[in-house]
C-alpha cells in the first residue's frame, strides 16, 4: 500500500474511532453536565495544537512542504490553541465573554482545518509524511475535527444556558 492510501485509510479509521468514543462515551457525559463544564474537556483537546510547530523542524529534516504552507499550518495552530487555553480560563471564571470566545475558536478551527487539509491535498503531504507529521495528520487531526463538531453541538444546543456556578 502506498503512502497516500495507507495515510488515508489510518485518518478515515482514526475518524469512525474517535466518532464512536464520542457518540457511546463523550455525548451521555456531556449531557449530564453543566455547560462550562461539558465546553471544557472538549476545549482541553484544542489546548495541544502547538504540536504543529513541529512542522518547522520535519520540513528541515526533509518533510517536503513550502515554507507558505508551513506558516499557515504552525501559525493558524498556534491560534487555535491561544483561543482554546483563552476560553478554557475564561468557563473556568464564568467570564461574559466566554461563550463568545468558545465560538471565536470553533470558527478559527474550521478555517484552519479546511486551510490545512486544502494545503495538504495541494501539496500532497500524505505521501510525503513520516514519523510524528504522519501520526498528527492521521491521529490528531481527526481527533480535532471530531472535538470542534462536539464543540458546535454543545453551542447549538445549549444556546441561552447559563455557565452554572
Amino acid at each position: 500500500m502506498g503512502l497516500l492510501p495507507a495515510g488515508a485509510l489510518a485518518s478515515t479509521i482514526s475518524t469512525v474511532v474517535f466518532t464512536m468514543i464520542a457518540v457511546w462515551y463523550v455525548v451521555p457525559r456531556l449531557r449530564a453536565s453543566g455547560r462550562a463544564a461539558a465546553l471544557t474537556p472538549l476545549l482541553w483537546v484544542q489546548a495541544f495544537r502547538y504540536v504543529a510547530l513541529q512542522i518547522f523542524s520535519a520540513q528541515r529534516f526533509g518533510f517536503a512542504v513550502s515554507d507558505g504552507a508551513r506558516d499557515q499550518i504552525a501559525y493558524g495552530d498556534i491560534a487555535g490553541m491561544v483561543l482554546a487555553v483563552a476560553a478554557i480560563v475564561a468557563l473556568r471564571h464564568r467570564a461574559r465573554f466566554a461563550i463568545a470566545l468558545v465560538w471565536l475558536l470553533a470558527a478559527e478551527t474550521l478555517v484552519d482545518l479546511v486551510n490545512a487539509t486544502l494545503a495538504g491535498v495541494r501539496e500532497g503531504l500524505f505521501a510525503v509524511a513520516a514519523n510524528l507529521t504522519w501520526v498528527i495528520l492521521t491521529f490528531y487531526a481527526p481527533l480535532l475535527w471530531v472535538s470542534l463538531a462536539l464543540i458546535v453541538w454543545q453551542l447549538c444546543t445549549r444556546r441561552g444556558e447559563t455557565l452554572g456556578a
